[in-house]
């Protein structure tokens, strides 16, 4: 089978390295100049929302999927009658603007910060009133890794957040006095077949993900974030991989946001889930039975921002995936995982690449 797969960047290529491995094939589209799935499969060279490039991989594969939630829906639904398209395109939209995120939250009574829609500077004045201090005001769209946002601490920050976030459409979110950040990553099929991964812990730096571990001894909390990855994944008549975002605030979740795709805190699947979430994604769009996402002991995974230094190229610990892109401050170059028999092992390893990390910088 062939899968068509908008956006080459290492996503992409992990879902190709995937595909490969059942036997199927991707084709790629992507503008870049040197994308890092261009490894694993063909790559039109063309922007996302080229009509004719979208029209040729419809006509060239069994099913498109995408890699990341900016592609415009609009180009989407050029192709929707000629090919099946995974995840859907309402998944997609939900995700792009937070405004009809959090809506969508509030319909399926997942708990979440408190909000308010910001139009103008005075209703930055009037969140913060409904809200009180702090508050994060945040771009309805295409914030990532921190970006877009800004935290309002005083009255006397409100200026600078409009200068720096005006003209945008944007959103103020009470601030959550959270206790640690999770994330649940689900899968389901086009039979409607579910599949849940353990719970994974993570640590942001200057809001970029840093690191991830896998799974959290809390069943209780694993509990809920199962239950709310479910909910979102049956009201959207979900097929692919699915990523929840929460804060953990003692024995309560809080959701952050939801990615419909394949999902940087899942990376640790490949070498610590029995069926990594990039595998099961393609067998989801594809049709077939998931595989068991059971853990294989303890995981955990550590981004490579901006450069790849050459001691954790050599470190007896964990498996280096380089995504072969050039370095770049705030750039995610690859990523290092590791898998223990016990917990304590897992973090000693995550402990001795952070040090390399660290001391290289």
């Amino acid at each position: 089978m062939r899968i068509g797969i908008i956006g080459a960047g290492q996503l992409g290529q992990m879902l190709g390295f995937a595909a490969r491995k059942l036997g199927d094939e991707c084709r790629f589209i992507d503008p870049s100049d040197s994308p890092p799935a261009a490894v694993c499969g063909d790559v039109i060279r063309k922007p996302f929302d080229d009509a004719d490039a979208l029209a040729d991989l419809a006509a060239n594969c069994d099913v498109v999927t995408y890699e990341f939630e900016n592609v415009p829906v609009e180009a989407l639904s050029h192709i929707e009658g000629k090919v099946p398209v995974y995840p859907p395109a309402a998944a997609l939209q939900h995700s792009q603007d937070r405004l009809d995120e959090k809506r969508l939250f509030t319909d399926l009574e997942i708990p979440l910060s408190r909000y308010r829609r910001i139009d103008s500077r005075e209703d930055i004045d009037a969140a913060i009133d409904a809200l009180g201090l702090p508050i994060v005001i945040k771009t309805r769209r295409l914030g990532y890794d921190g970006k877009g946002q800004f935290i309002v601490r005083s009255q006397e920050d409100c200026d600078e957040a409009w200068q720096a976030l005006g003209g945008n459409a944007l959103i103020a979110e009470a601030w959550v006095p959270f206790d640690y950040e999770v994330s649940c990553i689900g899968v389901r099929n086009v039979a409607g077949d579910v599949a849940i991964y353990p719970l994974a812990r993570n640590v942001h730096v200057e809001g970029i993900l840093r690191t991830s571990c896998s799974p959290v001894d809390a069943p209780g909390l694993a509990a809920k974030a199962e239950d709310y990855v479910r909910r979102l994944l049956d009201h959207l008549d979900y097929v692919g991989t699915l990523a929840l975002e929460l804060f953990v605030c003692g024995e309560d979740l809080f959701a952050n946001e939801f990615a419909p795709r394949v999902h940087n805190s899942g990376h640790w699947s490949i070498e610590g889930s029995a069926t990594s979430q990039f595998e099961n994604h393609i067998r989801a769009v594809l049709g077939r039975p998931l595989g068991s996402t059971a853990p294989q002991g303890h995981a955990g995974m550590v981004n490579l921002i901006g450069e790849i230094p050459d001691e954790a190229r050599n470190l007896d610990v964990g498996t280096l995936h380089d995504y072969g892109k050039s370095p770049r401050p705030g750039r995610k170059l690859g990523h290092i995982t590791v898998t223990a028999e016990t917990g304590a092992a897992r973090d000693s390893g995550i402990d001795i690449i952070e040090r390399c990390v660290t001391a290289s910088t």
